[in-house]
């Protein structure tokens, strides 16, 4: 028993890992898109979305590992606390490097002609700078189950809301000259980056859940 139960640890360290790899990934794609929407970079934008498969099927296969613990052995309460709550931080996951693939997808489809006006580019810059950030955050903190840390992205998210406020109050101006078209293009952006950091703190969330049994804010 003690040697099943020795290799069901491993495998767990191993899913927490693959985990921390699939958030590495997700991190990084948004890294690219930015950059290609900010520097209308087709071949960077190609390479995200190129990229956008190998993370679908990363959480295939954290779905599988799921699968194969829960057939290991039946889990005491917090094993299985860590399996079903990683399951759903692999969905979150997927949908991050999604998020990015919009971004990117976007670039590549205004190309050669750059996605956003001077007036917004620095507020993406800096979107994208704080998705990044949030994005390792995430993952260091599923790969140490941290929990101040976990607690800290959700101060984090914070700095994305704001700019996400600025960025609406930029086009709302009787002073925006762009029109229409390039005003969805950028609410529709903003919506990503703005998703893409929910679904970090979601990640976060999920890890506290995992350590302590309990969701952050419950009695």
């Amino acid at each position: 028993m003690g040697g099943m139960r020795e290799a069901y640890q491993e495998q767990l360290d191993h899913f927490a890992n693959h985990l921390g790899d699939m958030c590495a990934a997700v991190s990084e794609a948004v890294q690219r898109a930015t950059a290609a929407l900010l520097d209308a970079d087709l071949s960077l934008a190609e390479q995200v979305i190129d990229e956008d498969a190998r993370i679908g099927e990363a959480r295939k296969a954290a779905e599988e590992q799921a699968f194969a613990l829960l057939a290991l052995q039946s889990p005491v309460a917090t094993d299985l606390r860590v399996v079903v709550s990683a399951i759903h931080a692999a969905e979150d996951l997927e949908r991050m490097g999604k998020l990015a693939l919009h971004v990117a997808k976007t670039t590549r489809r205004r190309h050669p002609q750059p996605v956003l006006p001077e007036q917004v580019r620095e507020d993406f810059s800096e979107m994208g700078r704080v998705a990044h950030e949030l994005g390792k955050k995430a993952e260091r903190v599923i790969r140490t189950r941290d929990l101040e840390l976990a607690m800290e992205l959700e101060q984090d998210d914070d700095e994305m809301d704001e700019l996400h406020r600025h960025l609406f109050a930029v086009m709302m101006s009787p002073d925006w000259p762009h029109g229409v078209a390039p005003a969805v293009d950028i609410t529709l952006l903003g919506r990503f980056y703005e998703r893409f950091a929910d679904h970090a703190v979601a990640l976060a969330r999920r890890v506290v859940f995992i350590v302590t049994g309990k969701m952050p804010g419950d009695d």
